[in-house]
Formats: structure tokens, C-alpha cells, sequence
């Protein structure tokens, strides 16, 4: 299993240029059995690195361009006459896949973002009282462009909180960017990328990240960060008890990424400003990882 980690990274690495970061994350939302939030910009790579993910994992690929007439039923699918037989048929939708780019979420409208957001939490949609199963592993990726807010409607706290973690790829240094455009002819382009690792594999890197040993005082400095923030004048609304388990599973996903059987404090500053700043609603337009940032500052880790 070990092996298979490391060639799933290098895999990623064929065509996500100086990017480590960004593939640990969105590997941990994968193996916690969760869901990414990618607040960038365009043309940074998100799509580019969802579709890697699915090649490498040999999973199934779709994506969804969200839209103000987007509807729940484009994205989970509907029933369908058929003439020829005289009984209606179920039409899939997009969700119905591995790995899913749910593009600009926010430019959907709330009622398909819901139906959406349901989707991911209970991995079945429902048309017409009949309930279907998305394939499994199921995982998806919702892109926002946090510039470009016209027409858009943004997602309410308690959708955002649905999401495991939450990063951004930005802007490649000028060594990144010239090597990218030096594999643009001698490099592997995503199409052409050859999966390393079986769904069934995926499967079990997430049964086994699950049993990865947190010890009750880093539970209990997850605990603490968590209430810091419903405590914190600086903050308006602070993080859920969701939040708290998110955080916890996210750092047996990590220490199990970095070749450990035991999670320990580094794990947990690493991942609670991607785990915690999209959850929290920050007081007088601060910003919300910086408050974070500043609550791993000041609480110390208990028994150290």
C-alpha cells in the first residue's frame, strides 16, 4: 500500500508541475473519504488535476460547468420515455462517476447546488422515489473563482462545511512555469497518462487510513482549535463539531500519506487552515486563515 501512495504521487507529478502540496491535499481529501473545495483563479490546473486523479486511479471522469440554468436533474440524471419499449428509462447524470469537477459551483443556482452537495453526502441520488448508488470511490472537486463574484451565488455556511478541505493551486513560480512549458512537447500530456493504482486499491488506502492511531491529546488539541473558534471575537460563526471529525480524519489520511501508522501535532498544523478557514465566518473582513493560523500560534499542544 505504501508503494501504491508513492506511485500515485509520482503519477500525479507527470502533469502537476511543482505542485506537492496540492496532490498531499487533494490525496487526503480522497483516502478521508471526503470532498475538495479549489478557490483559485482560472488556469491555474484544477481541471488538470482532476482529470489526472481519475487516469490515475482508473476511475471514471466527469465534469459539470456550472451555470445559472443548470438543473439538479443535469447533474444527477431523469427519467426518460422510451418509445420503443413503453416504459420510461433512467438517463444518468454526470455524478454517476469516480471522480467529479464540479466547475464555478458557485454560479449555480442554490437549488442545484443542494441537490449537488446531497449527492456527495450520501452518495445516492433519488428520481422519481427511486434511490441509485454513484459508483464507489466516490469523490468530488468544486471549483470558485474567488475574484469574479458577479452572478454568482455564493454557498451557504453549512454547504461549505460539507467539504473536507479547502486550498488553492496559485500562481507557479517562473521555474515551474517555464518547465510546464517545456512539457507541453516533451512531456506527458493527461491524456496520454497510464493509471497506477486499481478503485479497488483506493478503496482500501481509505479502510486503512481510517485506523491510523490519534493519541487523546492530539484529539484533544483538535478539540481546542475547534473550540477557539466558537470563543474568538474575531470570528462571527465559528466551526461545527463536523468540522472537528473532518479535521481528525484529514490527519490519519496525512500521517498515513507520509508513511506513519500514528498521527501526531505537525499533522494537525499542517491541515487545520484547510480544514477550518472555510467553515468559519471571520468578523470585520479578516481573513480566515490568518486567524487560524493565529489560534495554532497560541494554543499549545497538550502534554507538550
Amino acid at each position: 500500500m505504501r508503494e501504491s501512495i508513492e506511485l500515485l504521487k509520482a503519477n500525479l507529478s507527470q502533469t502537476i508541475v511543482g505542485k506537492s502540496d496540492a496532490i498531499r491535499l487533494v490525496l487526503v481529501a480522497l483516502f478521508s473519504g471526503g470532498h475538495a473545495l479549489l478557490e483559485d483563479v482560472p488556469g491555474v490546473g484544477k481541471t488538470l488535476l482532476a482529470k489526472s486523479l481519475a487516469r490515475s486511479i482508473a476511475g471514471k471522469f466527469q465534469r459539470i460547468q456550472c451555470t445559472p440554468d443548470l438543473l439538479p436533474t443535469d447533474i444527477t440524471g431523469t427519467n426518460i420515455w422510451n418509445p420503443r419499449t413503453g416504459e420510461f428509462e433512467f438517463l444518468p447524470g454526470p455524478v454517476f462517476a469516480n471522480v467529479l469537477l464540479a466547475d464555478e459551483i458557485n454560479r449555480a443556482t442554490p437549488r442545484t447546488q443542494s441537490a449537488l452537495l446531497e449527492v456527495m453526502e450520501e452518495r445516492q441520488v433519488t428520481v422519481d422515489g427511486v434511490s441509485r448508488n454513484v459508483p464507489k470511490p466516490f469523490f468530488a472537486i468544486a471549483t470558485q473563482n474567488p475574484v469574479e463574484y458577479q452572478g454568482t451565488f455564493p454557498l451557504p455556511e453549512a454547504q461549505m462545511d460539507r467539504f473536507t478541505l479547502s486550498f488553492s493551486l496559485g500562481y507557479p513560480t517562473e521555474a515551474e512555469e517555464l518547465k510546464m512549458l517545456s512539457g507541453l512537447q516533451t512531456g506527458v500530456h493527461v491524456d496520454e497518462l497510464q493509471p497506477c493504482i486499481e478503485l479497488d486499491t483506493v478503496s482500501e488506502l481509505c479502510r486503512l487510513c481510517s485506523q491510523v492511531k490519534v493519541e487523546e491529546s492530539i484529539q484533544q488539541y483538535i478539540v481546542n482549535l475547534v473550540r477557539a473558534t466558537r470563543e474568538n471575537d474575531l470570528i462571527t460563526l465559528g466551526v461545527s463539531p463536523r468540522g472537528a471529525v473532518a479535521l481528525q480524519r484529514a490527519t490519519q489520511a496525512y500521517a498515513f500519506l507520509e508513511g506513519r501508522e500514528f498521527a501526531i501535532p505537525d499533522d494537525v498544523k499542517f491541515l487545520a487552515p484547510h480544514v477550518l478557514s472555510h467553515r468559519l465566518i471571520p468578523a470585520g473582513g479578516r481573513q480566515a486563515k490568518t486567524i487560524v493560523q493565529q489560534l495554532l500560534t497560541d494554543i499549545p499542544i497538550p502534554g507538550l
